[in-house]
């Protein structure tokens, strides 16, 4: 199963840089480049990065020096731009290196974008999020289908469906996957709750009461089912006959009080007259009894 996906993987990548004769044509051009004419990479999907795990890795750089060459590619104006290794190049920085090691590659904007959204998901180190992101930025950008996109990223179509669904949870959603407070897994719940308020007290759920993803799910049931029950039929009011509706308005006058008769098709009904305190209720009992 593990050697099926690499192999997945690598045609994934394969498919972005071309024939192999050619990624290797590409791929010998390697060299050391000063880190001041290196642009960062504005395709770059990952928005985060860990502080200590930088450090870490700039203490080894100081020590071992870099030993995967960053990628690279040429620009019109003498300068470089990053496809691919944001996190030794910033490493890079942290130990003071002037100098780093690079593959140069050419390559169009698309290539790159593929290239450096391609390198960072095969990673496996990127949050749901930013994955989210990464995928649907393929997707527009270079026009692929979620079919074309699966294959060059080596992942199931379904995986790939999944996390663009995670785009239309509200923003407060998205914010709290971001950030680890939910997981994925507590994502795909709430995205069978179709409406935003609902997905958003489901959250407040989950982050109040530290709800198990097993826990959101059953709540996640519960919360459809409550919203899908069908609406209470209202009763038609059925009009009163002109004999009974004649007869309300002469109660009206007479008792000089509201009056409200209610009358069923088989003739079954109630009258009811109303008092606004006692002194009123004795005066309309008296009417009647008078009469």
């Amino acid at each position: 199963m593990a050697k099926a996906k690499k192999e997945a993987l690598g045609r994934g990548l394969g498919s972005l840089l071309g024939a192999t004769t050619e990624v290797v044509k590409v791929a010998t051009e390697i060299g050391k480049l000063k880190i001041k004419d290196i642009e960062t990479n504005p395709y770059q999907p990952r928005k985060d990065f860990d502080e200590e795990s930088l450090a870490e890795l700039a203490d080894s750089i100081r020590q071992q020096g870099v030993i995967t060459p960053i990628t690279v590619r040429r620009l019109e104006t003498g300068k470089y731009q990053l496809i691919a290794g944001e996190r030794r190049l910033r490493a890079a920085k942290m130990a003071k290196l002037t100098e780093i090691p690079a593959y140069i590659r050419t390559a169009t904007d698309q290539q790159m974008m593929e290239m450096a959204i391609v390198e960072n998901v095969q990673r496996e180190n990127l949050n749901a999020m930013e994955i989210a992101l990464s995928y649907s930025t393929l997707i527009e950008e270079c026009g692929l289908t979620q079919e074309q996109l699966s294959e060059k990223v080596g992942k199931n179509r379904s995986t790939i469906t999944n996390y663009l669904r995670l785009l239309k949870l509200p923003a407060e959603v998205q914010i709290a996957l971001k950030d680890n407070t939910i997981s994925m897994a507590h994502a795909r719940a709430m995205i069978t709750l179709e409406d935003a308020d609902i997905q958003l007290r489901l959250l407040k759920e989950i982050t109040d009461n530290d709800l198990s993803v097993r826990q959101t799910e059953s709540l996640a049931k519960s919360l459809i089912a409550a919203n899908s029950k069908p609406a209470a039929k209202k009763s038609v009011k059925q009009p009163l006959p002109e004999l009974h509706e004649n007869t309300k308005q002469e109660l009206k006058k007479y008792i000089q009080s509201e009056v409200e008769i209610k009358r069923s098709r088989k003739g079954k009904g109630s009258l009811t007259i109303y008092f606004n305190n006692d002194s009123d209720f004795q005066r309309i009992v008296k009417i009647i009894q008078n009469k």
